[in-house]
């Protein structure tokens, strides 16, 4: 029940201000990088968050379900060991299943802790961004400037920087757009991280629950936990 609840609101987050946070990055590479989205079907930086959007439905859907196969199987293989010392019985469908959830759920951690790399990757850009408005007073005497290139979001030919002496970088800095948008990466960042902890609390359990049920149904459980 805790690796579930964990797991709904991990993924909630994730995907709610994953979207939201996308959003806020187109509104911001068109308004004060100017990049212009593509008049052709071309792979640019705002068909890849298109793309983003609909992978984030995707797992909304998914994971919704598997929280309740995950936490329908919990329930049976927990009122099994209750009944270890009764009228004990298992098949060996059942321990079948058990293992497939242990290996599901242990591939599906691993996905979780890649999801989780790979969004401190626009935390961490948006990071450099955000600290330098918040100390523009340190940087008046020097013109720092924000490559996209340097992220890979536009190709090499593409020369869309942004200066902290532009006036585009102060509005940036002014609205609302910017601290929005980087505190919703670092919530999404968040979300991913609990379902990575949902992960490894369901796999603790199943693993557990699995040891003890194979070992009873085998004859040789001999110790009580």
């Amino acid at each position: 029940m805790i690796a579930t609840i964990l797991l709904y609101a991990g993924v909630a987050l994730f995907c709610g201000c994953g979207h939201e946070a996308l959003s806020g990055t187109v509104t911001i590479l068109q308004t004060y990088f100017d990049v212009v989205r593509s008049p052709v079907d071309a792979l640019d930086v705002f068909t890849m968050i298109d793309i983003f959007k609909y992978v984030i439905y995707g797992v909304a859907a998914a994971f919704f379900v598997y929280g309740i196969l995950l936490m329908v199987e919990g329930f049976f293989t927990t009122g099994a060991i209750r009944d270890l010392y009764g009228d004990f019985k298992i098949t060996t469908c059942g321990r079948c299943v058990s293992a497939w959830f242990i290996m599901l759920t242990y591939i599906f951690m691993l996905a979780w802790l890649g999801v989780t790399a790979f969004t401190s990757l626009p935390v961490f850009m948006y990071f450099n961004i955000w600290n330098t408005c918040q100390n523009t007073t340190l940087v008046e005497s020097s013109n720092v400037c924000f490559d996209l290139r340097q992220y890979g979001i536009v190709s090499i030919g593409e020369e869309k920087k942004l200066c902290t002496a532009s006036e585009n970088f102060i509005k940036m800095c002014e609205s609302n757009e910017l601290d929005l948008t980087f505190h919703l990466f670092v919530c999404a960042l968040a979300g991913a991280g609990a379902a990575v902890i949902a992960m490894v609390v369901a796999v603790s359990i199943l693993i557990h629950n699995h040891v003890i049920l194979t070992s009873k149904s085998t004859g040789r459980y001999c110790t009580r936990f």
